[in-house]
């Protein structure tokens, strides 16, 4: 090694950001356990590298002992006087047994060592750069695919979608352009590994932070999302400012900020409700688009039952019980659905004869006050 060793190693602590000392020090160790390997030598050594001008040498430690046991370790006081008149029994000798050919075995390790590093320094850069990307969303291009992972193409790394996590609506071909939610960084043996999705509700919130500026501002806030990929969701909005249509920002000039994102979603149907303190209104709104009669709450179960006219009570509930699901994992309710006429049955909602009986009883009531007002007055 020389000074054109030291220069390159400057120059990769400019690029790559690696401290020279490291490098050097990770080198020196790879130097001893060369030196051991290839020599056959068990004694203890300490390889010095010059930082100026890249020049090595391989020095022996002793020890200074009075009787020698293994010359490979110790020393005589007699011979390390020898060396030094200052020497006593303990201290450490080191005496310099650079072999000739050494330097072609030092520039090979050198040059693994090197590249170890780099590699690592380079993980290293691209681990710091994704694991701030955690939770966010980004654009990726299918590379290939195997019976577990589709390979997406991050620019510095290749990210893994696994088969759980990807759209049962969606085929996905060599170069196509995706866009997926990054859930998962890790550091590992062979490198930064990073997990994404396009099941998460997290990307749903994600792509409308990025289409509605509102969200985007912290004007309108995502309060809630349930999601079933590519079928069907839900996301409730609200706006902290009364003059600002939460639901209306979403959906956007003639539906074209949803239809975006739906299109991406490869047609996934997407209900945007307004947010609510009061659990009545909040359900009421995440049953939607379904009509809403009576919302009932029971604080201690966390539950509500809820009556919808007959016609609507398909709705409610919907596909294979889809419509409620979403609504009760978005509200944090349980939710129990009962049609208008069952609820009459049940005695748990007044029915309209009831009402038509009381509406009369009031009306007669009414006009024998008046009357007797009239006789009063009379």
């Amino acid at each position: 090694m020389n000074s054109d060793f030291m220069d390159a190693l400057n120059a990769l602590e400019k690029e790559k950001g690696i401290d020279k000392e490291v490098i050097i020090e990770a080198i020196e160790a790879a130097l001893i356990s060369a030196y051991k390997r290839n020599f056959n030598q068990a004694q203890n050594v300490r390889v010095d590298i010059n930082r100026e001008n890249g020049s090595m040498r391989v020095f022996a430690r002793k020890q200074v002992v009075e009787e020698v046991f293994d010359s490979r370790l110790e020393i005589s006081e007699d011979a390390a006087k020898g060396i030094n008149p200052r020497f006593q029994v303990d201290d450490i000798v080191e005496i310099e047994v650079t072999p000739k050919d050494f330097g072609r075995i030092a520039a090979q390790t050198a040059k693994q060592v090197v590249t170890q590093r780099v590699r690592e320094a380079e993980r290293g850069i691209i681990y710091s750069d994704f694991i701030d990307r955690e939770e966010d969303i980004m654009t990726g291009i299918v590379q290939r695919q195997d019976n577990r992972f589709i390979y997406v193409d991050l620019g510095k790394v290749e990210a893994l979608l696994p088969l759980s996590e990807q759209m049962p609506n969606e085929q996905y071909r060599h170069n196509d352009r995706i866009k997926a939610f990054i859930t998962k960084v890790e550091k590992t043996t062979k490198g930064p590994q990073i997990l994404i999705s396009r099941t998460h509700p997290g990307l749903l919130k994600r792509l409308f932070e990025l289409e509605v500026p509102e969200i985007y501002d912290g004007t309108v806030e995502i309060k809630s999302v349930s999601r079933e990929a590519g079928d069907r969701s839900k996301i409730a909005v609200h706006a902290t400012d009364p003059d600002v249509d939460p639901v209306g920002s979403c959906v956007g000039p003639k539906g074209q900020r949803v239809q975006t994102i739906v299109n991406e979603l490869k047609g996934e149907k997407i209900d945007i409700v307004r947010w609510s303190e009061d659990p009545v209104e909040y359900v009421a709104n995440a049953l939607s688009p379904s009509k809403v009669l009576e919302v009932r709450v029971d604080e201690e179960q966390k539950m509500t039952q809820v009556i919808v006219p007959d016609y609507q009570l398909s709705l409610a509930i919907g596909k294979r019980g889809q419509n409620a699901r979403l609504a009760a994992k978005l509200t944090g309710w349980k939710i129990d659905i009962k049609s208008q006429s069952e609820a009459e049955e049940l005695g748990i909602y007044p029915s309209e004869e009831n009402i038509q009986v009381e509406d009369v009883e009031d009306v007669e009531n009414t006009d024998q006050m008046d009357l007797s007002s009239e006789e009063v007055s009379e």
